[in-house]
């Protein structure tokens, strides 16, 4: 795949499902309602948030956003699964600024 020029519209939202869906575990499971903001430069660089209250949750530098995706179904839950978790381990470690 070329990583010159402007990423695959597809890619890109393949991108924001994944962090959407991982806010809303997050969100099922702490309860306190996450917002995922994504900020990509048209080369393919950026950064993804998962903010809840005033805590970011995750935050994830993504590089070569052209390449974006998995080998297999089990990669794809396995890079979830620990946002997923590092995101709960934050809010349940900062609850108050998490629900502020």
């Amino acid at each position: 795949m070329p990583i010159i020029g402007d990423p695959d519209p597809d890619t890109l939202w393949r991108v924001e499902l994944f962090f959407g869906a991982v806010g809303l575990s997050i969100e099922r499971v702490t309860g306190v309602m996450i917002q995922p903001i994504l900020k990509l430069h048209h080369e393919g660089f950026g950064r993804a948030v998962l903010i809840g209250g005033r805590l970011i949750a995750v935050n994830k530098q993504l590089r070569d956003v052209h390449r974006f995706g998995f080998d297999n179904l089990g990669r794809l839950a396995q890079e979830g699964d620990r946002y997923v978790s590092e995101g709960i381990e934050l809010i349940r470690k900062f609850p108050d600024v998490a629900n502020y």
